[in-house]
């Protein structure tokens, strides 16, 4: 591969995500769809964790959640001047999905590499999808580049503090059910991680918890600037991963802020930990998860991260191509 584009970081923001937003927006996701189930795993040592399926959401993954209160808080000048947004799929289908609903026209950037599945779904849904190539464009600065023509709004998949607040609501979600079935809320809580907005909203809806934030191996730049106190991007020649994703070059400073106030440290998995996660979730759960998706629970079944009987599992998307998934499944 050769060295990525520098991603292009948004203009700073007038606000900055709070744990009253993550409310607010858990108030909005309650009144549109139902809430993902929390679902009971036990581990091969005998230990249970509690697994969130937001891979069963509408779209197949969470960013409905942040989509969603992101694009319900537009003025209505914002509004009919569309919105843009970057993804390999899954905040591009919440884009879509809530753009549709709203009849707000939506232009995603998608990587021409993004498994089918989600492209075609994406389109469906009635997006406009600019294709880019992943490891020689800037994705945000083609973005950049649509909003400056057309006056649309940058919704971006991470760092924005309106898409923070609606991932945090999985973790309002999250607490509350494992009060009824845990015994208390969430001492920790392990998920997948890309560029970082999923973790820095559920530390922002459940600040008593330890948050983990778990990265395919060679894409774990949040770890590693988490571990050394300063924002690092992937560096050139990545590896390939399965988990499309997870595969955001750096993370911003709204979501490093977050992160490093909670103190936050992070995971690497690899590929085989992540096919090994996918398969125990489709045979003790009977859920189909997609590689990005099933990293935090890799994370958990490798034993890099405890569970003390109040551990939280973020199954974050299940959007997955079907060959592909069946392959992974009959070699595990």
């Amino acid at each position: 591969m050769t060295n990525p584009s520098p991603e292009i970081t948004p203009a700073p923001e007038a606000r900055l995500p709070t744990r009253e937003g993550v409310l607010r927006a858990a108030d909005k996701i309650a009144a549109l769809v139902p809430r993902t189930p929390l679902l009971p795993l036990e581990l091969p040592d005998g230990a249970t964790v509690w697994c969130k399926a937001e891979c069963l959401q509408p779209v197949g993954a969470f960013k409905i959640r942040g989509a969603w209160h992101r694009l319900t808080d537009l003025s209505e000048d914002e509004r009919t001047r569309g919105v843009v947004a970057v993804s390999s799929g899954n905040h591009a289908q919440g884009v879509a999905w809530a753009a549709r609903r709203l009849g707000i026209a939506a232009t995603i950037v998608m990587p021409s590499d993004a498994p089918a599945v989600k492209l075609n779904e994406t389109r469906r849904l009635g997006a406009e999808v600019v294709p880019y190539e992943r490891m020689t464009q800037s994705r945000d600065a083609i973005a950049a580049e649509i909003c400056a023509e057309r006056g649309s709004v940058l919704v971006h998949a991470y760092g924005d503090p309106w898409v923070i607040e609606g991932q945090g609501s999985a973790g309002i979600e999250l607490a509350s059910q494992m009060e009824c079935f845990a015994g208390g809320g969430p001492t920790r809580i392990v998920t997948p991680c890309a560029g970082g907005g999923l973790a820095s909203g559920l530390a922002l809806a459940c600040p008593e918890a330890e948050v983990v934030p778990v990265e395919p191996e060679g894409w774990d730049d949040v770890r590693r600037s988490l571990a050394g106190g300063a924002i690092v991007t992937v560096g050139a020649n990545p590896p390939t991963t399965a988990c499309d994703a997870l595969q955001a070059l750096t993370t911003f400073p709204i979501n490093f802020a977050v992160m490093t106030s909670h103190g936050m440290q992070g995971q690497a998995v690899s590929e085989a930990e992540v096919r090994a996660a996918q398969a125990y979730a489709f045979a003790k759960l009977r859920l189909v998860v997609e590689p990005g998706g099933a990293a935090a629970l890799a994370a958990v079944l490798a034993g890099k991260v405890p569970a003390d009987g109040r551990t939280a599992v973020i199954l974050s998307g299940g959007n997955v191509d079907p060959a592909a998934f069946a392959r992974v499944i009959a070699d595990n």
